[in-house]
């Protein structure tokens, strides 16, 4: 099993739950393009994949290279910091394999996910609510050196796995979705593996095509998953100067947006509310465009938010 082809796996008989990785549709969001004229606008439907999420492509290529690597033995168990996401996907494929898996996750994550990792059998270490994902980074670290021969410790955000997953398998796919008309490509930034590595892909595929990214406006957000990089620990593998463009999303219109979503039939989360209102800004701007935006998980790990009976 190649790492580098999760999204062209045979998905016939006798395949597994890592064969089901990729290969997800691009949903075109045809009520947001009246606001738009002249500009298409898809999003790339990454709650399809199996554990629901954008992370399942790079939890699945650091198990696996790490396997190749001969770092992951079924004597070490899988642990990293997530804020819920990344942490699923490894659950999902450690279970899959037969891996322990130790997670460290920050103890506002939702209800939901913290109820999923431990349904797949993850031992899940609460850290501060306070302290966000930068908390739940400094609890792995210190787990891992206190025993390094116990832990396999991908470490998610500085693993180049994380972006080489995107690079070799979401990249091309929206590439190939769009025949090869994409003018602006919009993602989140939370480990900034997706546009990272999609972003370098598409790069080089058309230096022309625009590269967005989106992050939160302030420190104080509700944004789960992604991360205001002027105030965070900055992953290893985020690359600043990649994007043409860096659009800061409030909270409010990312809630605002993910409910609009959930109306016209598309459950998300609210990073996807987040995203979209960063492709609603550059699609505005443009004319003749094509625009695809990344919509990274399901509105199901987010149903006890209060947000949805806000609007």
């Amino acid at each position: 099993m190649s790492s580098a082809n999760l999204s062209i796996l045979d998905r016939g008989p006798g395949s597994t739950v890592l064969d089901m990785i990729g290969r997800t549709p691009l949903v075109r969001l045809n009520r947001f393009e009246a606001e738009t004229p002249g500009v298409e606008l898809y999003a790339k439907a990454e709650w399809q994949n199996p554990g629901g999420s954008v992370k399942d492509r790079a939890a699945a290529r650091m198990i696996l290279d790490g396997e190749a690597r001969g770092a992951l033995t079924h004597a070490h168990t899988i642990l990293d910091a997530t804020s819920g996401n990344t942490g699923i996907a490894y659950a999902m494929v450690g279970a899959a394999r037969g891996y322990k898996v130790k997670l460290c996750v920050p103890g506002n994550a939702s209800p939901e996910r913290k109820q999923i990792l431990r349904a797949l059998g993850a031992d899940v270490v609460l850290t501060s609510p306070l302290e966000g994902t930068d908390g739940a980074i400094r609890e792995a670290r210190r787990l891992h050196a206190s025993d390094p021969d116990l832990y396999f410790y991908p470490d998610q955000y500085s693993n180049e796995s994380n972006w080489k997953a995107h690079y070799d398998t979401t990249a091309p796919e929206i590439i190939e979705q769009t025949g090869g008309r994409l003018t602006h490509f919009v993602a989140g930034l939370g480990t900034s593996g997706t546009f990272v590595g999609a972003g370098r892909r598409i790069r080089e595929f058309n230096p022309a095509i625009k590269l967005i990214s989106v992050q939160p406006d302030s420190p104080l957000h509700g944004l789960e998953g992604l991360k205001h990089m002027a105030t965070a620990i900055v992953p290893g593998i985020y690359d600043p100067g990649l994007a043409d463009e860096d659009i800061g999303v409030s909270t409010e219109e990312a809630f605002e947006l993910t409910r609009q979503l959930a109306r016209d039939g598309l459950f998300v989360g609210i990073s996807s509310g987040a995203n979209l209102a960063g492709a609603l800004s550059v699609a505005r701007a443009a004319s003749n465009a094509v625009v695809v935006v990344v919509f990274c998980d399901g509105g199901e790990k987010y149903l006890s938010e209060r947000f949805w009976d806000e609007g």
